[in-house]
């Protein structure tokens, strides 16, 4: 089978690696084109350390891109990490047509961000689909999905490098097999329970110390390490990547206003929310490199009673 890998970055890199190790037919690759003063994706250095033949068209719309697809007569475009916009055109090229990774359960949590969301909005499992793309966002027809939990200290970082980035490789190795053998289903996605949230930017992440401990923790892991939660003190902004949360167990066990640094020890400070508070233990200040919170609080001579907005 004439295999075409599609995608950028770590991912497409290691699903690419991952066929030419079990001696798939890969003819070409596609990657993203890279902006001005980009280093080259991981996925075209792979690529061109193999011999492959790499190609990086800035848009799928034009017809001469079409062409060039369909002289390489490819049986299968698999599909790891892509940004662009594909139009069914192109999709439908291949004999057999086009595989997409998407991590999260569709139809739940199409978009860019689907693995920020499920942490931040307190899901307790999540997981990856290999789709079929069609002309809309992560609405085409499923041919299988892995699931897997979210613990109560996993973050975004955890949940992709950990489990979703690895049972990728493999979902896309087992949907390549299942594909051979004419036996890939395609499950029509079931649009009453599609939920789609958009980007998981720097403005979805300020923190709310007067919002509980559970909600403030989720959003801190959801957001480790992109964008990263942040709150401000004295108009600069810090970020906060790990923080173990204090529930209270009586009003007085909180002891102060909200946001309110209470204690500063060395290893970090604890800030005060709604209902306990968090032991703040790494941190990213304006300008900076991420840092262990104490180091940061002795430079910048962080003091009890200091507050955050």
């Amino acid at each position: 089978m004439r295999i075409v890998v599609h995608g950028q970055q770590a991912f497409g890199k290691a699903v690419l690696e991952a066929l030419l190790a079990r001696g798939e037919e890969v003819v070409a690759v596609y990657v993203a084109p890279e902006k001005e003063g980009q280093k080259a994706d991981p996925l075209k250095e792979a690529a061109l350390a193999a011999g492959l033949e790499v190609r990086q068209p800035s848009s799928y719309k034009d017809e001469a891109v079409h062409e060039e697809f369909r002289a390489l007569k490819p049986d299968l475009q698999v599909m790891a990490f892509v940004t662009l916009f594909v139009p069914s055109a192109f999709l439908n090229i291949p004999t057999h047509g086009s595989i997409q990774y998407h991590p999260s359960l569709l139809p739940a949590y199409r978009g860019a961000s689907a693995i920020n969301w499920p942490i931040i909005k307190g899901e307790t499992e999540t997981g990856l689909s290999i789709f079929w793309p069609d002309d809309g966002l992560d609405t085409g027809d499923v041919l299988l999905q892995k699931t897997t939990e979210i613990g109560p200290k996993d973050t975004l970082g955890s949940v992709y490098f950990d489990r979703l980035f690895p049972m990728g490789v493999e979902a896309m190795l087992e949907s390549v097999d299942l594909v051979k053998a004419g036996k890939a289903p395609r499950i029509k996605q079931d649009e009453d329970k599609a939920t789609y949230e958009g980007l998981c930017r720097a403005g979805n992440a300020k923190i709310d110390w007067g919002k509980p401990w559970e909600q403030i923790d989720r959003l801190i892991r959801g957001c480790n390490p992109a964008p990263g939660a942040w709150t401000t003190l004295n108009g600069q902004t810090l970020k906060i990547f790990d923080a173990t949360p204090l529930p209270a167990k009586t009003p007085k066990e909180i002891g102060g206003k909200l946001g309110e640094i209470v204690v500063v020890e060395d290893d970090g400070f604890q800030v005060v929310c709604a209902d306990g508070r968090f032991k703040v233990t790494r941190v990213q200040a304006e300008g900076d490199k991420k840092a262990p919170a104490g180091e940061y609080a002795k430079a910048a001579g962080l003091e009890k009673g200091a507050k955050f907005a």
